[in-house]
């Protein structure tokens, strides 16, 4: 949706924008201008807005009933089903935008993880979602814990050995053969123990002491079974002392494909564990990686494939790695991850994705997540995803078979794909049709309205755009259609009211760009200012005007048409707007103070809390690290540190960072911080008196007026942190 404004700038480069006269934008270098001059085709080019995207997600029909029924088979299912299901509930928050929640069920799928493979696949994505977060697994190290999925897995002491020795009777076992036999391998003799390696496998056995030839020599050639001298005397210590010596990669390697050879299981199982020691570098991780699905061997591959995701999403720009996700048969999947192929290839496909929805990687592990599927829920996703990827290829017809495919298997919302595959062939007739037999079989939800209005005009368009919007307020295109219908009419107060009813409740970039425009053509400079730096804030590499300039350069080109503020001036404005709870505003003043060497810490605290409350985590999470790097001091610093737990799911170690603050300096915002993550983390009955008590402290220390000046504010957190208590004892009780 950023294809929004102003088809005149197309002949307006970036590097002339402070040179030359913008004609697409209603204000010159320093001298404002009329709107009406430009109006006629530049709020023409508004109505060439984008359709909605055909989203990659998993989008059932039902929600309720999708989370019921998972919630329900959760509580029923065997513990080696449990992750699956946590990865489905983390697509279903996924397609619904709830990012903390589908962490959540992310965390949910590594911690229930019934094998290694399944352990390894939702740690590396565990890593990869936290991507940036690594400050917090050094928090947590201070606090004396260890955030578990950024460790790396040891192998040798996670997988159980197996006993793989075959049982022999020494009284009634008859060996015919001498009880030494001497292996020679070129000029080389080893000793062995005839009967301990007869037990290695039931090969060996047969070749030892069968109908074979050699059971009857003491003196046997191996020399064309590629095993050096070395190797062979460590086979011999091992049929010994079920134990290998220290030796090389490659000795190892040799001693493995003899292994392998002879069917000697536990000597197999004991070279995969050496081997796996020396995996350290993705190269490693490559070489290993090959030898061990060319030889079947799950515990190297298990190692190999965890050295490989955890260097997610750069290892994906190494051919040979691609190379091995891509070209692993079913069999050779089995190996690499055992029944965790779905997962693996869904993280692959996740990561690939937000790189390049539309290379050929992308497109060749969503193929192998079809193959992976394996009950109907899987392939709805799969099939669907892979649809969406061939639509942006452009692949019509393949693209059209998968969505039907998708659909067919139960996934209603591919019926989008299909409805806009019809219309760009020019049978929008159809694409309604598809539309309206859906409809009619079920209650409507928001999204089949607006892709309705897709194919529609006028009055009739209008029409389904507001029953989108009746049936889903969150949906963003329709707002910004009636906004921009409205300003083609030359009704901007209208598009600026029309706008304003998203952004009461949802922040988007896209609706904020929109709104800038709308204060442009009202030449209300300080308001589009404003909004521009609302967006610095959210996105601060965000490119504007479809792309074209970056919103940092309309920042600088409308601040000159803008008398600009003193310090105290921002500290008036930021204590107005925060009092009347303009969010945007807020941030828009907090962006224009941290320019100057007002306390950086501070400031960006503030925007954290705003960040949060516009629900923008992420943003919110960026703020707090900063604030962390530009504290004043050590109390203050804790203080960050605790909020930055906190935020994480990590209550307790917030905890002991507001306490250490408050050992160091009673403060308002370390009272605060102490106050709401103890009535968070415990179940105490007694808890409510110590949050009252830790309230009050909080507010007779000393703090700035803007925070003295929330007092309601406080008292509505403080209701909130009661309530919760008293929802957990009743829960408990």
């Amino acid at each position: 949706m950023r294809k929004l404004f102003f088809s005149e700038f197309t002949s307006c480069k970036e590097t002339k924008l402070h040179s030359a006269p913008l004609s697409w934008l209603p204000l010159e270098k320093g001298k404002p201008s009329k709107f009406a001059g430009h109006s006629s085709s530049s709020i023409e080019s508004l109505m060439k807005m984008p359709e909605p995207a055909v989203l990659p997600h998993f989008k059932p029909a039902d929600y309720v009933g999708i989370l019921a029924q998972i919630h329900e088979e959760l509580e029923s299912c065997p513990p080696d089903e449990k992750s699956c299901l946590y990865l489905l509930q983390f697509h279903v928050f996924r397609g619904l935008g709830e990012a903390k929640l589908s962490r959540r069920s992310l965390q949910s799928a590594w911690e229930k993880a019934s094998t290694i493979h399944e352990k390894v696949v939702f740690g590396a994505w565990l890593k990869y979602e936290k991507k940036g977060e690594e400050p917090i697994s050094d928090l947590l190290r201070s606090c004396g814990k260890c955030s578990q999925e950024f460790k790396l897995l040891d192998f040798v002491s996670q997988i159980s050995t197996e006993s793989y020795e075959i049982s022999y009777d020494d009284g009634s076992d008859v060996f015919w053969g001498s009880p030494v036999v001497h292996l020679r391998i070129r000029d080389d003799m080893i000793a062995c123990d005839r009967r301990k390696l007869a037990a290695l496998s039931t090969p060996l056995y047969a070749m030892l002491n069968g109908g074979f030839r050699e059971s009857h020599l003491e003196v046997i050639d191996m020399s064309r079974n590629g095993i050096s001298p070395i190797g062979m005397r460590a086979i011999s210590k091992f049929s010994l002392s079920g134990r290998l010596p220290y030796l090389t990669a490659d000795v190892i390697l040799e001693i493995l494909d003899f292994a392998n050879k002879f069917c000697c299981n536990g000597l197999k199982d004991s070279c995969e564990r050496k081997l796996a020691s020396f995996i350290c570098s993705r190269q490693d991780a490559i070489d290993f990686m090959e030898c061990a699905l060319e030889l079947d061997c799950s515990i190297l591959a298990a190692a190999c494939l965890q050295v490989l995701l955890n260097e997610l999403p750069e290892c994906l720009n190494d051919e040979q790695v691609v190379r091995i996700f891509s070209c692993a048969s079913k069999q050779q999947r089995s190996t690499m991850v055992g029944n965790a192929s779905f997962s693996l290839y869904c993280l692959l496909s996740e990561v690939s994705m937000s790189t390049n929805a539309t290379s050929d990687v992308t497109m060749t592990f969503l193929e192998k997540l079809v193959e992976s599927a394996s009950d109907s829920r899987q392939k709805q996703l799969a099939l669907h995803q892979l649809a969406c990827t061939r639509l942006l290829r452009k692949d019509y017809t393949e693209a059209e078979r998968l969505f039907n495919a998708a659909f067919t298997a139960g996934h209603l919302y591919s019926v989008v794909g299909l409805a806009r595959l019809a219309s760009m062939r020019g049978n929008k007739h159809f694409s309604l049709k598809l539309l309206d037999s859906v409809m009619s079989s079920r209650w409507p939800l928001g999204w089949m309205y607006q892709e309705r209005a897709l194919y529609l005009e006028g009055d009739n368009k209008l029409e389904n755009l507001n029953k989108a919007t009746e049936l889903d307020p969150t949906l963003t295109y329709p707002y910004m259609f009636r906004a921009a219908s409205l300003m083609k009419r030359q009704s901007i107060e209208a598009a600026l009211m029309e706008i304003n009813r998203i952004l009461g409740f949802k922040l988007v970039v896209e609706c904020l760009e929109l709104r800038f425009c709308c204060y442009l053509a009202l030449e209300d400079y300080r308001a589009a200012l404003c909004d521009v730096q609302a967006i610095l804030t959210l996105a601060p590499d965000y490119r504007m005007i479809g792309g074209r300039v970056t919103a940092k350069q309309l920042r600088m080109l409308v601040t000159e048409n803008v008398e600009q503020w003193t310090t105290a001036d921002c500290w008036m404005q930021l204590y107005d707007r925060w009092s009347s709870v303009d969010d945007i505003g807020s941030l828009s003043v907090i962006y224009q103070m941290l320019e100057s060497d007002a306390a950086k810490g501070v400031l960006y605290f503030r925007q954290s809390l705003l960040l949060l409350r516009l629900n923008c985590p992420e943003a919110a999470m960026r703020s707090l690290q900063l604030a962390r790097e530009h504290a004043a001091s050590q109390h203050e610093q804790l203080v960050y540190e605790g909020w930055i737990l906190y935020d994480t799911g990590h209550c307790e170690e917030g905890l002991q960072k507001a306490e250490a603050s408050i050992a160091i300096q009673r403060s308002f915002e370390a009272f605060f911080l102490k106050a709401y993550a103890l009535a968070d983390s415990s179940l105490d009955p007694s808890t409510s008196a110590t949050v009252v008590s830790l309230l009050e402290d909080a507010l007779h220390c000393p703090s700035d007026r803007l925070r003295k000046g929330q007092v309601w504010l406080y008292g509505f957190i403080f209701f909130h942190i009661l309530s919760s208590i008293i929802l957990k004892q009743t829960y408990n009780a």
